[in-house]
């Protein structure tokens, strides 16, 4: 059970996601918690209800969950190393292993993939270590993005510095903070400052990274200090000079890892499994959502011609506009069934009633036009026939288009017109729409029909 400082400062790091919505932390008990999103995680990767298509588009995402839903199984807490060229970031995962596991070498760019080595001392905590390229690399921005989406995907960062932070280092350590996970601030190369100038410059850092590090993650370490020069002199005073390497210092940093490993491993690895299944969930929605809209637009559309051609070729007059209303009801029964909320016949008419009550509030006089216009029309004769019929069916088509927008609207909000109610839905439907253009596009498209019709 964690302590209670510890439980703060957890949810301190968690506390909002990056869109600003709060973030609800996992039970106190982890096991419970990490049961709960290994459930979730579960059921997103076998929903039935994700199109193949979109399976396809997001194929990267779903295939990170499911890397995701194996690392909580195995209980596992993945910890990127992170920072800039030169830092010292391989040779820092060296020493916390103690052993040589990742490449180290005096060029820069050394580390190229990212590698991956159980932390010895945690082994039966499932700690992780994820060394990274430089981010600030020349011309290697592959690398900086490859390090960017391995620090995304790991539960906590540890990043490297060897001295005063960068603008692009202090950028790069908000950009990962911003992404909800813990960051240490590993100062390596210590061993270069005597001990007030690194008393000194720990207490700078502090103060540059408050809000973003806390103020006891921010770590002096000595991964791979330099040799230096000592001098010895014998019983008969005679000097003698060689060089020793200072033993390594990274005990702080191993057991600040270790007891977030042991006491807060599993949350935070459900945690950000939980927040990563929350992004990619957004994702499949949006996707939906816009699969759905270009299915309703093409349905709306095709209801449209229909409906213009039907009333323009309609010879009784008022009737047509009787069968003009039964094509609505069938749209909007087409419409329900995109959106996954399928209504009856009877439904869909009571609905089409609801809003053509409202079109008809706000637009009395458009309708007045449509009624005379379809009377006019059987008294016509020759071309004023086509191009009476072509105004009326024009409008028909505008009406279709209201229609079609103000029930696929009910529908995206769960057969709901919400807190305003139907009139100002439709009232806003009605504003948001180009009148005249879409007029415009139904004459020239019922002309065209009617013309090849007569031919």
């Amino acid at each position: 059970m964690p302590d209670d400082t510890l439980w703060r400062r957890l949810k301190g790091w968690l506390a909002r996601d990056p869109g600003g919505a709060v973030v609800t932390p996992p039970p106190r008990d982890p096991d419970a918690g990490a049961g709960r999103v290994a459930e979730s995680l579960r059921n997103l990767l076998d929903d039935p209800g994700i199109p193949a298509s979109i399976r396809h588009e997001l194929a990267a995402d779903f295939e990170r969950i499911q890397q995701m839903l194996d690392k909580l199984e195995r209980g596992e807490l993945h910890v990127a190393v992170f920072g800039r060229v030169s830092t010292g970031k391989s040779a820092l995962g060296n020493a916390l292993l103690g052993r040589d596991a990742f490449s180290v070498g005096v060029l820069h760019g050394t580390t190229t993939t990212a590698e991956h080595a159980t932390l010895d001392e945690a082994r039966h905590d499932g700690l992780v270590l994820i060394d990274t390229p430089g981010i600030n690399e020349l011309d290697g921005e592959a690398r900086e993005r490859l390090a960017f989406e391995v620090a995304e995907v790991s539960d906590l960062v540890v990043f490297v510095c060897d001295g005063d932070l960068t603008r692009e280092e202090l950028d790069a350590l908000k950009t990962l903070a911003a992404t909800q996970r813990p960051v240490l601030l590993a100062l390596n190369k210590s061993d270069r400052y005597g001990a007030d100038e690194k008393g000194s410059l720990l207490t700078h850092l502090r103060l540059r990274v408050a809000g973003t590090v806390h103020a006891d993650d921010v770590i002096a370490v000595a991964a791979r200090p330099a040799e230096r020069q000592v001098v010895e002199v014998d019983a008969e005073g005679h000097e003698r000079i060689h060089r020793q390497a200072p033993a390594i210092d990274v005990a702080g940093l191993r057991e600040r890892l270790l007891a977030i490993a042991a006491q807060e491993g599993k949350t935070l690895s459900a945690i950000n499994a939980g927040l990563h299944a929350g992004r990619l969930t957004d994702q499949v929605s949006t996707r939906i959502a816009e699969t759905r809209r270009v299915l309703a637009a093409r349905l709306i559309r095709h209801y449209c011609i229909a409906k213009g051609v039907a009333v323009a070729l309609n010879p009784i007059p008022v009737a047509d506009l009787l069968a003009a209303a039964g094509l609505d009801a069938a749209m909007v029964v087409q419409l329900s069934r995109v959106y996954g909320l399928p209504l009856t016949r009877t439904e869909s008419g009571r609905l089409v009633a609801v809003i053509s009550a409202q079109l008809a509030a706000l637009m009395g006089a458009i309708w007045g036009v449509q009624l005379v216009a379809s009377a006019l029309k059987g008294l016509s004769a020759g071309l004023s026939v086509v191009v009476t019929a072509a105004a009326q069916g024009a409008l028909g088509w505008y009406a279709t288009v209201l229609i079609g927008r103000a029930a696929e609207q009910y529908l995206i909000a769960g057969k709901s017109w919400g807190e305003a109610g139907a009139k100002r839905a439709v009232a806003d439907i009605v504003a948001s729409l180009d009148r005249d253009s879409i007029l415009r596009e139904a004459r020239e498209e019922i002309l065209k029909r009617l013309r090849t019709r007569s031919t």
